[in-house]
């Protein structure tokens, strides 16, 4: 249950309610959502609690719940949650487009690359700076040297950042750097950065653990919410299955799924399902048919060297093309509110 409270609450009506919920036996947390105070009220099972608590002063509206979910849940926001920083937009028909490579090598690769994707379309810069490889021995990132060429990326083509932080002590200094800071697949249920995250004001962009469920990736995005941090976009990438041809399984029907159960604002990165160049345009453009918000495109100007995931990286030229269909996709379905391009 959610309890939206009046904007010019009292001190004395706010302990009122506290102490109400505290007597009654009920857990509460307070957050800020949607540019209020709100009280998430747990388990609760009295029918009557709801008309309860309406009556008690500086409460402005009482919201049941049924979904372990709560400030992520459709109920709790009906509208779709909108997300803007610089030039990038996201969610409420807006598309946002990121492009760029899995890792941060030169100088010269990041700027050339961030060119050719805002050419394209793209108005966010992706770019890792720390990266979680599965062996030690590959290449780690070029970590706060990787954060300095992003923002010179950035000066020079006004694209927004996104980058990843892996740890609770990387997640500040990548927030200095970045404009969107991005939470991976294998920290998809670490809770204490996902906390950690809650207590940030920049948007987080959190993406699917590859082994959780739809309700628990919404349960990993509420512990942010819950920390206070309304601005969470969040990324499907593809689920481990039996299957082994791909890298992962993109599942398409996630995509409408998570429209209905949520207001945040979703893109899909089918380079990271596909694994090869060669699948991700047909996953790219069936998630655009089904009315995903926005895309995380692998895009290097030189695949063939790539330090990391070059084999399912995009050639600036393949991606314009892409965008291209897509927008024309968008445009058939009216999907459009604003273009990417």
């Amino acid at each position: 249950m959610l309890i939206l409270t009046n904007k010019n609450i009292r001190i004395s009506q706010s302990a009122k309610i506290f102490d109400f919920l505290t007597d009654s036996g009920y857990r509460h947390c307070t957050a800020t959502f949607d540019g209020r105070q709100v009280i998430v009220v747990a388990d609760v099972k009295s029918e009557n609690l709801c008309g309860d608590i309406s009556k008690l002063p500086g409460v402005e509206k009482v919201i049941p719940v049924d979904e372990p979910y709560q400030l992520c849940s459709r109920r709790a926001k009906p509208s779709c949650t909108v997300i803007r920083v610089r030039d990038f937009c996201i969610g409420g028909g807006n598309f946002g487009l990121i492009g760029g490579p899995c890792t941060v090598e030169s100088e010269r690769q990041m700027i050339e690359t961030a060119i050719q994707v805002k050419k394209a379309g793209a108005t966010a810069l992706r770019g890792g700076a720390f990266k979680p490889r599965t062996s030690p021995y590959a290449f780690q990132g070029l970590k706060e040297d990787g954060l300095k060429i992003l923002a010179k990326a950035r000066k020079e083509t006004g694209l927004a950042i996104v980058t990843e932080a892996m740890s609770c002590e990387e997640v500040s200094l990548v927030a200095d750097y970045a404009d969107v800071v991005q939470i991976g697949t294998r920290n998809a249920q670490n809770y204490r950065l996902l906390e950690k995250c809650g207590e940030m004001r920049t948007p987080i962009l959190l993406k699917r653990g590859f082994s959780c469920t739809l309700e628990e990736f919404l349960m990993s995005a509420e512990y942010i919410l819950a920390g206070g941090n309304d601005q969470v976009i969040l990324c499907e990438r593809g689920i481990r299955t039996f299957e082994t041809y791909q890298r992962y399984t993109l599942p398409i029907g996630a995509i409408p799924s998570l429209r209905l159960m949520t207001h945040l604002p979703l893109v899909v990165d089918p380079s990271h399902a596909a694994g090869r160049v060669e699948f991700v345009a047909p996953l790219t453009l069936a998630a655009v048919a089904v009315g995903v918000d926005g895309l995380l495109v692998e895009v290097h100007n030189s695949p063939q060297t790539a330090l990391c995931d070059g084999r399912q990286s995009l050639t600036p030229n393949e991606f314009k093309k892409l965008v291209k269909t897509c927008n024309e996709i968008r445009t058939t379905l009216k999907y459009n509110k604003t273009k990417s391009t």
